[in-house]
């Protein structure tokens, strides 16, 4: 597999020009050779000419936690009086076009131009992210037991089996976090929790604010799951809404009705080759028709891989074409400020034939009494 991306991204190399490709922390790394870095002081860099073998830079102290995979890449452990920026230097030493990580600490990116005054340096996502966008088999198969995972935690929220009354919105969050654990992520990266007009914050954190009844409770959480050990996890993410106690609103209700066909639109218009915009669109219509169009104030998607946000993004002037195997975010939401929010989100991933969703959870308004 890693063999298989690393002849991609070289392809790529020649189609764009580029001489060599480093990479340090963040999600490029583990998806081209499945090391993930650890974000210190003491670099670690992947160096991929476009013609040669690929090494990886690493502190010695570091090399034991490595995956070697000999067949992509060769390792080059430094001693804590080396100079890894010298060491980088030197396997890129003839390049004139560099492609660096998108997250690699300025002060390696600063030494690295110093040591290669007359190369040109450009983000390696102009490079690598078209090639990491469209997700293969593998990937495809890690985001649906992520999904699948996070399923089983929403069906445990809608089904009352989390307490919800009584307890703060901080308490339900490390509660959706352990249960996220439990069903077999390596980590949470999120658990929004954001009850009554608390839910009109998209991305609030959740607080000491203990959640009453006859209230809505906006609940986006996920993590990454891992198929196998040693591989880099991918990325779940789901928003739910809920409503505490009793009938819901008629306020409420008639907003979710339209919440809900404003996704289920917008899953229904994903196809190879519709630009991204199209299925912002498509939610944002059924939303503007039914006079909430003020209030929905972020894009439709992300992108979701390794990373919980990457390309492509569901949003308005992104024409980009949609490709078998993109895989993003579907998340319609309408917030009433200083009153209520209100989203509905799954996964999925652009077949040949429309949407695969990676989430099942019911995607209606769950009334929950606890």
């Amino acid at each position: 597999m890693f063999a298989e991306r690393m002849d991609r991204v070289r392809s790529a190399m020649v189609a764009e020009g580029v001489d060599v490709v480093l990479l340090s922390v963040g999600a490029e790394l583990p998806w081209l050779c499945g090391y993930e870095a650890m974000p210190l002081e003491r670099l670690t860099m992947l160096v991929v000419p476009r013609d040669g073998d690929a090494t990886l830079v690493i502190p010695r102290l570091e090399a034991a936690r490595v995956v070697e995979r000999p067949e992509v890449f060769g390792l080059l452990p430094w001693g804590e009086t080396e100079d890894p920026v010298a060491e980088v230097a030197k396997l890129a030493s003839t390049a004139s076009s560099v492609a660096v990580g998108d997250k690699t600490w300025a002060t390696f990116v600063l030494g690295l131009q110093e040591h290669l005054p007359s190369a040109t340096f450009a983000p390696a996502s102009r490079l690598l992210g078209p090639l990491r966008a469209r997700k293969d088999d593998a990937e495809i198969a890690g985001l649906r037991a992520a999904g699948a995972a996070a399923d089983k935690v929403a069906a445990q929220l809608q089904g009352g089996e989390i307490a919800l009354v009584g307890r703060t919105e901080a308490d339900v969050s490390a509660d959706l976090s352990r249960r996220l654990i439990a069903e077999g992520h390596d980590h949470v990266n999120f658990a929004i929790v954001g009850s009554a007009a608390n839910g009109a914050s998209p991305h609030h954190h959740a607080s000491s604010r203990v959640i009453g009844p006859g209230e809505p409770i906006v609940c986006d959480f996920g993590g990454s799951f891992s198929l196998e050990e040693g591989l880099p996890g991918y990325c779940s993410d789901i928003t739910r809404t809920i409503w505490t106690g009793g009938e819901p609103s008629a306020e409420f209700a008639e907003a979710y009705a339209v919440l809900h066909e404003a996704q289920a639109a917008a899953v229904a218009a994903v196809a190879k080759g519709l630009p991204c915009q199209d299925v912002d669109r498509a939610a944002r219509r059924v939303i503007d028709a039914a006079g909430y169009g003020d209030r929905f104030i972020h894009r439709t998607g992300h992108g979701i891989g390794i990373e919980e946000h990457e390309d492509p993004y569901i949003v308005e002037g992104n024409d980009e074409p949609l490709e078998v195997g993109h895989a993003f975010s579907i998340e319609p939401g309408i917030y009433t400020d200083g009153r209520w929010g209100m989203r509905l989100e799954d996964i999925v991933v652009c077949g040949p034939d429309g949407a695969d969703p990676m989430n099942k959870a019911d995607h209606g308004l769950a009334v929950v009494d606890a």
